[in-house]
């Protein structure tokens, strides 16, 4: 065995972990997505999550391409992905906002509307 297939292990497993956490990244912007209350705290969860889970599904990408043109393209792409989805996610919530959804602002609990006008 060679020193050049340890390092290609190397590179394959560290590009399979970091598209599997990406993976996983985007999954719970999802799952945040269907469980979280409100406008406001959805787009967070889709901002943050999806932004870092791209990044880290791209990085792999570039493990995997090696040194080629397709490695600056994957690069150039994530920068792309770095700085316009934060901007458009605060883009829709500032017009979210201006338009008058108010968000939620006591905290949230399930069980409240259960209640029927019970104390907590």
């Amino acid at each position: 065995m060679s020193v050049g297939f340890f390092i290609e292990l190397g590179l394959d497993l560290a590009s399979a972990a970091l598209m599997l956490t990406g993976a996983v990244f985007v999954l719970a912007g999802a799952l945040g997505m269907l469980r979280l209350p409100d406008f406001y705290t959805r787009l967070h969860a889709a901002g943050v999550t999806d932004t870092l889970g791209a990044e880290m599904i791209i990085i792999g990408l570039m493990l995997q391409s090696g040194w080629s043109l397709v490695t600056v393209k994957l690069a150039l792409l994530g920068l792309f992905v770095f700085l316009t989805s934060p901007t458009a996610t605060h883009a829709t919530a500032n017009a979210a906002y201006k338009s008058g959804l108010k968000p939620i602002l006591q905290r949230f609990n399930p069980r409240a509307s259960d209640d029927e006008g019970g104390a907590s």
